[in-house]
């Protein structure tokens, strides 16, 4: 089910003494008006994968993930998870694009500023987006 997104129009806090710098401040709303939820064991931008440790056609059959110390794998195991890794770099994501500028360069989304980008990057992204710096102006960071 999609709806469109709902803030809060409570005041920020002083935690935010420079509201309207950063993009991430009233996400998703920067880049985003619409959100949907998926049922079931269902996920995804469009409710079209299995959430993490399912699988099959209605994504109802279990599958037990365990993430492995790199250092306990077989060689050929080493291999196989370079190799992921190198495709993962050279290709790109047919279903995600990065924002180039903030949403004031986009002037506030009227000139759109995206650009593709290949999934190992992408996830480089999403890390480095999350968990930059918080601007609060001047040299200042948060």
């Amino acid at each position: 089910s999609c709806q469109d997104v709902v803030l809060s129009n409570a005041p920020p806090g002083p935690q935010f003494p420079f509201t309207g710098v950063d993009d991430r401040e009233s996400w998703p709303s920067v880049f985003y008006n619409r959100t949907c939820q998926c049922s079931g064991n269902f996920m995804g931008f469009n409710c079209g994968n299995c959430k993490f440790g399912f699988w099959g056609p209605n994504c109802t059959e279990r599958r037990l993930l365990v993430r492995r110390n790199i250092f306990d794998l077989s060689v050929p195991e080493k291999n196989k998870f370079l190799a992921y890794l190198n495709l993962a770099k050279h290709t790109t994501s047919p279903d995600y694009v990065i924002p180039t500028g903030s949403y004031g360069q986009m002037n506030n989304g009227s000139t759109p500023m995206f650009k593709d980008i290949n999934i190992y990057d992408l996830f480089v992204w999403m890390h480095y987006y999350v968990s930059r710096d918080t601007l609060l102006g001047g040299s200042e960071i948060w």
